[in-house]
């Protein structure tokens, strides 16, 4: 599994749609509004990095309102919950 996180600059009063639009977008796995320079975060989920160059510039950049994005790429998940999730076999650990 390849992750890229998007930083989306959008239109001011477009923001909740471009939102929006992003997250149904194949390889979207959340979109997040955010505070800082940047208006919307993105986490890409995605088989090969080369639909990393689909989903980013082939669609995001394309979105109406949709001003700039800043794309980094993750090397290795740290995170206990995307581990869990990875090993998980479907079973609720309550029931």
């Amino acid at each position: 599994m390849v992750t890229a996180i998007v930083h989306i600059k959008a239109d001011v009063d477009r923001i909740p749609e471009v939102a929006q639009t992003v997250a149904e977008l194949d390889g979207v796995s959340e979109v997040y509004s955010i505070t800082g320079e940047y208006d919307l975060l993105a986490m890409i989920r995605v088989g090969r990095y080369e639909q990393i160059a689909e989903i980013v510039p082939g669609r995001i950049n394309k979105v109406p309102g949709v001003q700039q994005t800043e794309t980094h790429i993750a090397f290795r998940t740290y995170s206990r919950h995307d581990l869990d999730a990875a090993f998980s076999i479907g079973l609720n650990e309550a029931d």
